[in-house]
């Protein structure tokens, strides 16, 4: 099947149960699909754009009213969609770091929050993890007295990792951003692969701007994702422009500098939309859904020579697998070399592994139903032992 000449339909989460650590979060409901189509034409979302001619004030559809219930879901006081959660981390650098201010990062950042911090001229210092890769707040204190130490100002920003991209750890948010706000620092929660996938309250958390994905974790079309802060920022974060031209005297009324005026039009927000009620339900479902990836994991568990590099037991469906001294082994000696272990994967029609992996790599079980996550698990060790490896009892 093809789309049109020279693009072949995808057809990976219809064919097979996908894994993949960063696509299943962001996998389209039905609402969501029918909304694509709909609203697919560029700027199908102006038909009843007015004045002030912003995004955020749409009525109809009821793209204004989404703002306010994003907001009011996370436990925050203002909330704007933007193009992916990078455009969130950079809004809010933007915003609030001028040339030559430390900001802090940990050493399980996103490469996205380096960027941002840079494109405005900060300076990245990083909170070290711990053994068992996590960032504490002891840490954070340290790095913090070091950065003030070392660069004889404050920093103007502190980016903490709700559940980070390298392991799907939880790290202690709470206790990070209280040691922080003790330096009057703010605190942006990066909330990639938590908002929309299990329940998230900024003002709980304590925190001053939560960031999320759209296409990674709220079943919406790509690049989508949000910004939200509480009164405090918002008309920092979210200034309106104030330049004028000197040849015209133009002036561009509230247009938000950060979002660049206005942010998602058409698809991206109206998928992103159309999927908010199926979201605010899932997330009520974590517990099962945290089930269900530890069946997975204690398959792994019972394969000789496997080790679960992620905290244990796990807290997210994200999970980081060492197979060095399992999988790897069998490559050492397979004719297909590592590419073994995908193509058996496939045979089984499991996909989002990736090809040839069989050291260290990642997976994801969002969104799997019991059953198809005791059948992934029994697919792991059917591989295993049709290559000699051990598998307990």
């Amino acid at each position: 099947m093809k789309c049109a000449e020279g693009i072949e339909a995808r057809q990976v989460d219809e064919t097979a149960i996908n894994i993949d650590p960063i696509q299943v979060g962001g996998r389209l409901t039905a609402d969501a699909m029918k909304a694509v189509i709909a609203y697919g034409d560029g700027y199908s979302v102006c038909d009843n754009c007015r004045k002030p001619f912003r995004l955020d004030y749409i009525k109809s559809p009821p793209i204004a009213e989404f703002h306010t219930d994003l907001a009011s879901w996370l436990d925050m006081d203002a909330c704007r969609v933007v193009p992916g959660a990078r455009r969130g981390f950079q809004a809010v650098c933007q915003g609030l770091v001028s040339k030559g201010d430390p900001v802090i990062l940990t050493a399980l950042s996103h490469y996205t929050e380096f960027i941002a911090v840079e494109s405005v001229k900060g300076l990245p210092r990083e909170i070290p993890k711990d053994a068992e890769n996590q960032i504490t707040a002891d840490a954070a204190a340290e790095t913090i007295e070091r950065v003030i130490r070392t660069e004889g100002k404050t920093p103007a920003l502190l980016f903490v990792e709700g559940v980070d991209y390298q392991f799907g750890n939880h790290h202690d948010v709470q206790g990070i951003a209280k040691v922080a706000h003790s330096y009057d620092i703010p605190v942006l929660y990066n909330g990639a692969y938590t908002v929309g996938i299990l329940p998230v309250s900024g003002k709980e958390l304590g925190v001053d701007f939560v960031i999320g994905s759209g296409h990674k974790s709220m079943a919406a079309p790509a690049p989508s994702g949000l910004v939200a802060t509480t009164a405090e920022y918002a008309d920092q974060i979210f200034a309106t422009t104030a330049v004028k031209g000197d040849q015209t005297g133009r002036t561009f009324g509230i247009k938000e500098v950060a979002m660049m005026g206005c942010t998602l039009m058409g698809v991206t927000v109206m998928g992103m939309m159309a999927s908010f009620p199926h979201v605010k339900e899932r997330v009520l479902n974590w517990d099962l859904e945290l089930a269900n990836s530890r069946i997975i994991i204690d398959a792994f568990s019972a394969i000789e020579g496997t080790t679960i590099i992620s905290e244990m037991p796990r807290r997210h469906t994200l999970t980081r697998i060492d197979t060095r001294e399992s999988f790897d082994r069998v490559a050492q000696t397979h004719k297909k070399r590592g590419f073994f272990f995908t193509s058996a994967l496939g045979k089984k029609g499991i996909t989002g592994v990736i090809p040839g992996a069989t050291k260290i790599w990642k997976f994801n079980t969002y969104g799997m139903t019991k059953a198809q996550a005791e059948y992934t698990a029994e697919a792991f060790l059917d591989i295993a032992r049709e290559n000699g490896l051990t598998v307990a009892d």
